[in-house]
Formats: structure tokens, C-alpha cells, sequence
């Protein structure tokens, strides 16, 4: 480990993100909000941050192999306690350390867990920075920064693995990592751009369009309104809304080739895309088989178990309505739902469907196995055999995620002497990045004790690096390197 890149890189990382900050200074000054200094002093203590860990960094050092866990670990939790400056300097939102921290984190990791209330009456400038927020964390201020990071003497490729979900990290879009990062976000702006079109034309204000598209996009859930999408209750809304979130689910790397050779085949012949849509749409028709028992729950079933089954599956977050007092196993059923997730490479959270498919397939060659004791079955995905290494890598994964998530559920209970659903819930919600939870977290997390609000903040943090990219600097071979 190399103290000094480590330093500067993530110094480096607060500059390019202290910019941030003036985006919604520009929002306040537009609407004429008393926000202004608010944000123009969160980018002084931010910009200053980041100088003063790149001045104790300085020298050309390059890093070596691991370092980048460490950059990314850094770098996501400096951009969350960073990004708490203006909650806390917001007299609108009153929110203490803890709180701001949990918010800043939950729209960085795109969990969209909130511990706001009253959002219609905040100012405009505030919801644009939560939006904004979790914009930059869906794709990953990691991934735009390896743009840059050779300048500085790091090798980008580490800390795009590094951040990059999804259990085969090595592939890259172009030969080269800085022109994969630049590539991946003029598609990320690009479809960005157009969900924000698609919203304005069905109704949204140009303010709700451009900020549910930061949200959408990011497959993050904050919304402007604290009636999610339901605020709209527009069909056409919520049809736009379905849309980008499947779409933003998918593998961008399967959009990056669909764009560059201009055709849908890369989509069809995609075993994980296939699952994923398939899970998606099975959740949807069995949502609405459950909503259709009882007419008194919802006037559309349909309707509105689509949207909530999009929504949750995906690890988005939106809602249109509470669907935790849907009755039944239906609320149960959909946090389960989310920890499949969407595809590897995309922006949502869960374990991704690659590692569902790879699980489902060990375990069918496993029954195989006991049936022919001396027959060779070897593991294959889209006809290719998957390398021991990378099937070892998701039982393992999937084992951790397990052992994690129960953990975390009876520490969170012993800390806020929760019940098993809400504190079941809770973490998964986090872990997951998804957001709503059920229980005493349906409507929003405020009102946490500090010590659950940590560790829900843990299980963000742990979701969005996909566990052991934290982890691995938890262990003395990383520190004796």
C-alpha cells in the first residue's frame, strides 16, 4: 500500500466533486432561494478538502495492485460525509451529522432511503442536490475519474474494477480504461437526456423531469415530491418511468454495442438480460394476480403492481403508492425480489442476475452429479465454460452477502430494539440500495437512533462495492503488503 497516491487520488476525487455543489447554487439563484451561500461554502469546504489530501499526497508515485479497494472505499465515503455539508448547513432541512451523513450516503450508493419529510416544502435547490447526488453515484465518480487518473501516475483499471458491479470485472468496452469511462458516460448522459425529454412530454415540470431523470437513470428512487411518482398519478408518467428503469437495469455494456453496431441482437441472445426480464415480468403478472384477490387495495391492480414490481425489482425505489400495506406475502414478496436485482454492469443494486443464473446453474449440475456420480458436467454460460475462478467467486460472494445481511438485521434489532420485519427490511433495503423498506421504515427512516442509522450507512456502502471491495481492507495481508 502506497500512502501518498492513495492520498492524492482521493483528493483528486473531492475536486472533481466539489463542483457539484455550485450545480444547485445555480438552481437556488434561478429560483430565487436564500440557499446560494449554502452551497458556494459546501464547495469552499469541499474544493479545500480535497487540496489539502492531494497536497499531502504529492509525488509522482504509481500504485500498486490493491490500492484501488482503498481508493474507492475513500472515495465513497468521502463524497457521502462531504456531500453532508449542505444538509447540515441547510436551516430547511435541520438535519444533525448523522442525519446528513445518511442522506448524502443514500443518494452516493443510489439506495434512496431518506430520513427527509415535508419535500414538496423544501427548497428546489436542495431536492436537485439529492437528485444530483445520486446521479453521480450511478454510474460511479470512480468510472469518470479514471479519465483522468493516468495524469496523476494511478492505474485506472484497478479502480474501475474496483467499483464496477458484477462477478467478471475484466472486460472493457474499449482498449483503453480512459476511453471505457469516457464512453460509458456520454451514454450515461445520453440516456439521462432522454428520460428527462420522455418525462417533460408526459407531463412533468422541466424541474421534475430533469431531476426524476437523474433518479431514474441512476435507478436511485429520491424523488422531488413525498409522493414518489404517485404524486403525478399519470399513467403516462409511470409508463415512462417503467421504461428507463428496465432499461437502465440491463448491462451497459450490452448498450454501449447495441449503439456502436446498431442492432438489438447483443439484447435477445443475452442468458442474463433474458432472466432478468423474465424475473421482471413474472413479478409483475404475479403482483397483480395477488392485488386482484382483493378490488378494495387498489382500483388498478394491474396498473399498479406493474409499476411497484419495475420499481422494487430493479432496486429503484419509486413508489405510487404504500404497497408495505398491500396485503398478503405481496410486500414481503417484493423486497426478496430486489435482492436478485438488475444485471451486472448496470446501475442497479442486489446480488445481479448473473449470479443468480450461475447459482441456479451450479446447483442443477450439482443434482446432475448425484445422478451420474462419474459423469462430467462442466459449467457453461451462452455456450462458453465459466472458469472455476469466477464460480468460486460467486458462491463466495453469495455466501458473504448472506452472512452479512443476518448479521447486520440482529445487530440493527439489538441497537433499535426493532421487530424482525422492520429491521429484515431495513437492511435489506440498504444492502440491496433499494430504499422503502417495511415496518417503522415504510414511509421514511427518520427518527433512527444513530447507532442503527451507522450501520444502515454500512450496508449502503457494503452494497454499492459489492462487499468485497470493503471488506479486503479489513484483513491484515491487505495492511502488510
Amino acid at each position: 500500500m502506497r500512502l501518498p497516491v492513495i492520498l492524492r487520488t482521493t483528493g483528486a476525487l473531492l475536486v472533481l466533486f466539489s463542483p457539484a455543489m455550485l450545480l444547485p447554487a445555480l438552481v437556488a439563484w434561478v429560483y430565487g432561494e436564500p440557499t446560494v451561500p449554502t452551497f458556494t461554502t459546501a464547495f469552499g469546504v469541499t474544493l479545500a478538502g480535497g487540496i489539502a489530501l492531494w497536497i499531502s499526497g504529492r509525488g509522482r508515485i504509481s500504485a500498486r495492485e490493491g490500492d484501488g479497494f482503498l481508493i474507492t472505499v475513500l472515495a465513497y465515503v468521502g463524497l457521502g460525509l462531504y456531500g453532508a455539508v449542505p444538509f447540515m448547513l441547510d436551516g430547511s432541512t435541520r438535519l444533525s451529522f448523522t442525519e446528513a451523513a445518511f442522506e448524502s450516503l443514500s443518494g452516493i450508493t443510489t439506495t434512496g432511503a431518506t430520513v427527509l419529510t415535508g419535500l414538496d416544502a423544501l427548497p428546489k435547490s436542495i431536492l436537485f442536490y439529492r437528485q444530483f447526488l445520486q446521479w453521480v453515484g450511478g454510474m460511479g465518480i470512480i468510472v469518470l475519474a479514471v479519465a483522468i487518473l493516468p495524469m496523476l501516475g494511478v492505474g485506472g483499471m484497478q479502480l474501475y474494477r474496483a467499483e464496477s458491479p458484477g462477478p467478471v470485472k475484466d472486460n472493457k468496452l474499449t482498449p483503453r480504461i480512459t476511453q471505457t469511462a469516457k464512453a460509458l458516460w456520454l451514454l450515461y448522459l445520453g440516456l439521462t437526456a432522454a428520460c428527462a425529454l420522455a418525462y417533460w412530454v408526459a407531463g412533468m415540470s422541466a424541474f421534475d423531469a430533469i431531476s426524476h431523470s437523474f433518479s431514474t437513470v441512476a435507478i436511485g428512487g429520491f424523488s422531488t415530491h413525498d409522493a414518489s411518482i404517485g404524486h403525478f398519478d399519470s399513467a403516462a408518467i409511470e409508463g415512462v418511468a417503467i421504461a428507463f428503469m428496465v432499461f437502465s437495469g440491463i448491462n451497459f455494456a450490452l448498450h454501449f454495442t447495441a449503439w456502436n453496431r446498431r442492432t438489438l441482437a447483443g439484447y435477445s441472445h443475452d442468458r442474463e438480460v433474458r432472466l432478468y426480464l423474465g424475473v421482471l415480468a413474472g413479478m409483475a403478472l404475479i403482483t397483480w394476480l395477488l392485488l386482484g384477490r382483493d378490488p378494495q387495495v387498489t382500483e388498478s391492480p394491474f396498473r399498479d403492481g406493474l409499476f411497484q414490481a419495475v420499481s422494487i425489482t430493479t432496486t429503484t425505489g419509486f413508489t405510487t403508492t404504500n404497497f408495505s400495506l398491500w396485503p398478503s406475502v405481496t410486500p414481503i414478496l417484493l423486497m426478496l425480489a430486489a435482492f436478485a436485482g438488475g444485471c451486472a454492469g448496470s446501475t442497479a443494486g442486489g446480488l445481479k442476475m448473473i449470479r443468480v443464473l450461475l447459482i441456479y446453474r451450479q446447483c442443477v449440475r450439482e443434482v446432475r452429479r448425484l445422478i451420474h456420480p462419474s459423469g462430467v458436467f462442466p459449467l457453461k454460460l451462452a455456450g462458453e465454460q465459466v472458469p472455476s475462478r469466477v464460480a468460486d467467486a460467486v458462491w463466495s460472494f453469495v455466501m458473504a452477502y448472506v452472512m452479512i445481511f443476518l448479521i447486520l438485521v440482529c445487530l440493527v434489532m439489538a441497537a433499535g430494539d426493532f421487530d424482525f420485519l422492520t429491521a429484515f427490511s431495513a437492511v435489506g433495503a440498504c444492502l440491496n440500495n433499494l430504499g422503502p423498506g417495511l415496518g417503522d421504515v415504510a414511509a421514511n427512516y427518520a427518527d433512527l437512533p444513530d447507532a442503527v442509522a451507522w450501520l444502515l450507512m454500512l450496508a449502503m456502502v457494503l452494497g454499492r462495492l459489492e462487499i468485497f471491495t470493503l471488506l479486503v481492507i479489513f484483513t491484515r495481508s491487505f495492511w502488510r503488503r
